[in-house]
């Protein structure tokens, strides 16, 4: 690449967060990476639809990048949610707080799975695939209401269960494949690294603005230990920015993570965080939290089908009825045991205990905290694709 990317940290506060995320655009160039004239899509990222701190866009991201946008001239903003088949989009959007936020300031929402919002095509990359092509030989179906757009993704500072760490480049996971994309589990790392390359040629920007007031350690990215660090980050280099959180975390990107890996070695980032300049906070960026991983009783499931000799005949377990059984399994697990016995007496005590429980609580009382700023006229007519 012939620049340095940039990768924009701040330290921020309950009281200073939503003028913090604003500055963050600037210190990470959002001018230079997003077209005005484009509809904007704005992808949170909801990882268990219970308001688990760490897992999930936090309202305040939510709703300090939708000011921020707003006032740096893209006027043109819409929310698009996926479902997946352990998470519901309905229910994440309202218990963390989104659907406030979309009122106030006026955000239209769509769905990847609602046939009235947008249809699922074929799209034949003109970039080399690592998988995608064979996991999908039928073709490749992603969203036709993505191409000719701008994206904005909104993930947390997590761990993840079989990708060590999840941000930028695994939020597109939900947008651009279906409720088919279990097919990639055993190859997540080279799907993430085909759905980047898909992105660079569908969008007329990418950019990404990641929250860390929370961060998640353990197995997530739902059963985490929530952690205080107060940092956000945000960068145009989908890579970069993966890469020095998952350092902050207290990984080696390079090392660890093969997605980062995968996709410095093709050119579609910077990987290494020797060629990243960091910008604002620049002492935030070299804490090391040492985060790890850690399994649970879905990983250890996961394992055992994607990654164990069992890989070779997971077609029967996952391309047949016989998935529905493991669907059925994480839900039970995830939302009637974890939740009840375990995870909503972690998210209580953060909302009583931490600044940014508190946060959340205001949240949940007052809906949003800004003042919503002039209304883009016509911002609720779709854009057309």
């Amino acid at each position: 690449m012939s620049s340095r990317p940039k990768v924009a940290v701040l330290r921020t506060t309950p009281e200073t967060v939503l003028d913090d995320y604003r500055r963050l655009l600037d210190l990470a160039d959002v001018k230079a990476a997003l077209d005005p004239s484009a509809t904007t899509i704005l992808k949170d990222n909801i990882s268990w639809h219970f308001p688990f701190p760490g897992a999930n866009t936090t309202p305040w991201q939510l709703e300090g990048t939708i000011i921020g946008l707003r006032e740096r001239g893209y006027r043109d903003l819409v929310c698009v949610q996926n479902k997946t088949v352990v998470t519901d989009a309905f229910k994440g959007e309202d218990l963390n707080g989104y659907v406030p936020i979309f009122k106030a300031h006026d955000i239209p929402v769509l769905f990847n799975f609602k046939d009235e919002d947008m249809r699922w095509i074929e799209y034949r990359p003109k970039a080399s695939m690592l998988v995608l092509d064979r996991i999908f030989p039928e073709g490749i179906r992603i969203p036709d209401y993505f191409f000719g757009k701008n994206i904005v993704h909104l993930p947390t500072v997590k761990c993840h269960i079989y990708t060590t760490t999840t941000g930028a480049m695994k939020n597109a996971f939900g947008g651009l494949l279906n409720t088919r994309r279990h097919y990639t589990h055993s190859w997540i790392h080279e799907t993430l690294v085909d759905l980047l390359a898909i992105q660079k040629e569908i969008h007329t920007g990418i950019y990404a603005v990641m929250d860390g007031t929370t961060a998640g350690n353990g197995p997530g990215p739902r059963t985490m230990y929530p952690e205080i660090k107060n940092v956000i980050l945000a960068s145009a280099d989908q890579v970069a920015i993966d890469a020095l959180a998952a350092r902050m975390m207290g990984f080696d990107p390079l090392r660890d993570l093969a997605y980062v890996r995968l996709a410095h070695e093709r050119g579609l980032g910077v990987g290494d965080v020797r060629d990243i300049e960091v910008v604002g906070d620049t002492d935030a960026a070299q804490e090391r939290w040492g985060f790890r991983v850690g399994d649970n009783l879905a990983s250890r499931a996961g394992d055992l089908l994607w990654f164990s000799p069992l890989k070779a005949i997971q077609n029967f377990f996952f391309r047949t009825p016989l998935v529905n059984v493991f669907i059925l399994g994480s839900e039970v697990y995830h939302d009637y045991f974890r939740w009840p016995t375990k995870d909503r007496a972690v998210f209580e005590k953060w909302l009583a205990t931490t600044p940014w429980g508190h946060l959340f609580e205001r949240y949940r009382q007052r809906g949003h905290l800004a003042q919503p700023t002039a209304q883009t006229e016509g911002a609720r007519a779709r854009t057309s694709s």
